[in-house]
């Protein structure tokens, strides 16, 4: 791969960046006295959700502020802000759209371990698999989605899964939000919140240990390096290593996350921070649906069965960031944010999937490939956020610019292999790969955006959301197989506006309308070059905020149009023909009470369907793997004879899942539980997830595969603080 010279251009505009970010803000720091403690004039949060400095600090002393991060008061099962859809801590109450929060306190006590996982008490999130593979596969309001953000930042290519335990909440903004997050998908984004450095001293180490080999071990440990606790590093590290009920396949993650805040007066948080990722993992797509959920005249294959080849190689994949948050307070009511963040990643993937069932239903045709990869990234995000009044309304203006440059590169070798015998595998079958890449076209991206948001209070229980943003991004890609250069160039104006009215105190309806654009990489048999996709939504719901409860329900219509589909005329090409449309209904119930009962209860109706098609069979059928009704809930229980003792219980309904695939996945009902102590230093936790050892099936990445939900499983947990 011949990449040095872009990553050499990238790592320059990361020091052309930071050099600019210098000469224009510390000039503006120079107003707060480096090193000042905050004494007693710290931040008072508003009931509204804003941050302002108390009225009279102490003398001699600068009100300290934290306008960016989500409060740390709002935790627990019942959060009742997020920050996704502002950019800033916003009252979900107030808040046109819909918000889903899942704190650290709700993952720990379902004791999940992936992304999937931590959303699966989330309405509109379909819980769907793609074998369990490696990647982070979602699905919201019916549409497939990688738009997943870190700290408000656009993640790279995705190669590598994201580590759960480095974040301190997940926040998942359902619909098209093109205004503030840009190129994203229609179905919604998630936003995940790191930990970072905090004011007081915490540690925790943590083992745990269950079946298919699970073993893990992590830590979590903040120091404050100063009196005032300004300046404090935060280090968090997980090592985890795991086996699968499919037979050969494995995972194995090293994940390292030190972050360091400096004190740099008390109007102004700075934190550096870093990542490194490491992941090795046989991937594992699922098995025939002749044989598991069709019948086949052979008998039955086993959902253990492996289809690839265990010979020909794994996944090992490399993902590190460097980066800085920046938030500035000039004066109460206007604050500077800046979020900047250099990402690469590098590695290689093989794997050997399945092609159609040969006629005696017994061999298994596949095909494998190798891969290799790579992609660096900046990306930065600078804003204004200003409250003022005029009149008898109030402001809360957010001007905003986001700017991302980067390469990425993809090369494969597309190889043969020979069949397998479902019924009596043979492996170690060699694989004949070409000594050329089949596939090898580099391409470096910019991306530039202008966003403005205005939140604006009315008064008497009234307030509108609307913004505007303007996009415009290249593709510069070379095609070294075909030795082509095309040169890309989109931009697109979208726009979102709301209005809620909360009617009784704790009571509010909205409705809102958004609009998302997501640039399309590739082009016609005709050599035409892809337009953008579009996606529209209207939104009507009603939300509800009391002590310790939150809920909301939502209405809504999503379409999404200039979708890739085949072209029917020139096989191995495609067109833009394809239009889809989701409509349904969303509700969501959070309880977090002081006598011990906990619940998070979700329930989704999406009626997602093709509207248009080159292939017009399909038409009017709904999206693949999009299940009208989904049901889940997370309830615990403090048990009164022994508060030290929490018992929880959950269960997950999906409705079956049809489509355009020659068969349907059925339906499934599936429960787990959970048993946990806490002492004076330490919390013990026993979980079994799929209690009943329900045998379901959670995704099909096409006809050919279907792909077997994870059995019963253990897991016990052991958490240390010191």
């Amino acid at each position: 791969m011949d990449d040095g010279l872009s990553l050499r251009r990238t790592k320059q505009r990361v020091v052309v960046l930071l050099a600019a970010t210098a000469s224009a803000v510390l000039p503006a720091l120079g107003h707060g006295k480096v090193g000042q403690s905050a004494g007693d004039a710290s931040a008072a949060e508003r009931s509204d959700g804003k941050v302002e400095a108390h009225a009279r600090p102490a003398e001699g002393l600068l009100p300290e502020v934290r306008v960016y991060g989500v409060a740390e008061k709002d935790v627990g099962f019942a959060p009742t802000q997020a920050q996704s859809a502002g950019k800033a801590p916003m009252r979900l109450l107030e808040t046109p759209h819909s918000v889903s929060v899942v704190t650290r306190e709700l993952m720990e006590s379902r004791q999940v371990t992936n992304l999937q996982e931590a959303l699966q008490t989330v309405a509109g999130v379909s819980p769907v698999n793609f074998g369990r593979r490696g990647f982070d596969d979602l699905f919201v309001r019916g549409f497939r989605t990688d738009s997943i953000l870190i700290d408000g930042l656009v993640r790279g290519t995705g190669w590598t899964r994201l580590q759960s335990y480095g974040y301190e909440r997940l926040e998942v903004f359902r619909g098209a939000n093109s205004v503030l997050y840009g190129q994203v998908q229609p179905g919604g984004i998630v936003n995940a919140v790191s930990k970072r450095p905090k004011k007081a001293a915490l540690a925790e180490a943590a083992v745990a240990v269950g079946s298919f080999g699970l073993r893990s071990v992590a830590a979590d440990i903040n120091r404050p390096l100063r009196a005032s606790g300004k300046t404090a590093l935060r280090v968090n590290a997980l090592a985890s290593d795991s086996e699968d009920p499919t037979d050969f396949v494995f995972r194995d993650d090293r994940w390292f996350a030190p972050s360091l805040s400096l004190d740099f007066g008390a109007s102004t948080d700075f934190v550096l921070f870093a990542t490194y990722n490491r992941s090795k993992w046989l991937r594992q797509q699922g098995v025939t649906p002749h044989g598991t959920l069709l019948p086949n005249p052979n008998g039955t294959v086993p959902l253990t069965r492996f289809s690839g080849e265990p010979s020909f190689g794994i996944y090992d994949i490399e993902h590190a960031t460097l980066g800085y948050t920046l938030e500035h307070l000039f004066r109460p009511g206007l604050a500077l944010r800046q979020n900047v963040r250099y990402e690469e990643e590098r590695g290689f993937g093989n794997f050997v999937t399945n092609g159609t069932l040969q006629a005696n239903r017994r061999l298994q045709n596949r095909f494998a490939v190798r891969q290799l990869m790579g992609y660096d990234i900046l990306a930065t995000d600078t804003s204004v956020l200003a409250d003022f009044t005029s009149g008898a309304i109030t402001h809360r203006l957010l001007v905003g610019l986001d700017a991302r440059t980067g390469t990425s590169w993809l090369g494969s070798r597309a190889c043969t292999i020979g069949p397998l015998d479902l019924f009596a595998p043979v492996y170690g079958q060699a694989a004949t790969c070409p000594a050329d890449l089949t596939s090898d076209a580099p391409s470096e991206l910019t991306v530039v955006g202008l966003y403005l948001q205005d939140q604006i209070r009315f008064g008497n229980g009234w307030t509108a959301l609307v913004g505007f943003r303007h996009d415009r991004s290249t593709r510069d890609t070379t095609d070294r197989i075909r030795n082509r250069r095309t040169v890309q160039r989109d931009n697109a104006n979208t726009g979102s506006a709301g209005l809620v009215y909360e009617f009784w105190p704790g009571w509010s309806a909205y409705g809102s309308y958004s609009e998302s654009f997501l640039p399309v990489s590739g082009q016609t048999f005709a050599g035409v070059a892809f337009e953008p996709e579009t996606g529209q939504q209207w939104e009507v719901g009603l939300k509800h905020e009391a002590r310790d409860v939150t809920g909301s329900l939502a209405l809504y219509d999503l379409s999404r149009q200039n979708v890739i589909t085949a072209d029917p005329a020139n096989p191995g090409f495609s067109v833009q023909t394809g239009e889809q449309r989701a409509s349904g209904l969303e509700l969501e119930v959070n309880v977090g009470l002081a006598n011990g009962w906990t619940l998070n209860a979700a329930y989704a109706y999406t009626d997602a369907k093709v509207t248009r098609d080159s292939n017009v069979a399909i038409v009017g059928k709904p999206i693949n793997l999009t299940p009208r009704h989904t049901l889940a809930a997370w309830a615990t229980w403090q048990l009164p004879m022994a508060s030290s003792t929490t018992f929880g219980l959950g269960v997950r309904h999906v409705s079956e899942q049809a489509g355009a695939l020659p068969f349907a996945l059925p339906s499934y009902t599936v429960f787990d539980a959970s048993l946990a102590y806490t002492g004076s230093s330490f919390r013990l936790m026993a979980g079994v997830k799929n209690v009943l050892d329900e045998v379901y099936f959670d995704g099909a990445i096409n006809a050919n595969v279907v792909s077997p939900a994870a059995p019963r499983s253990f897991l016990l947990n052991a958490i240390y603080y010191f």
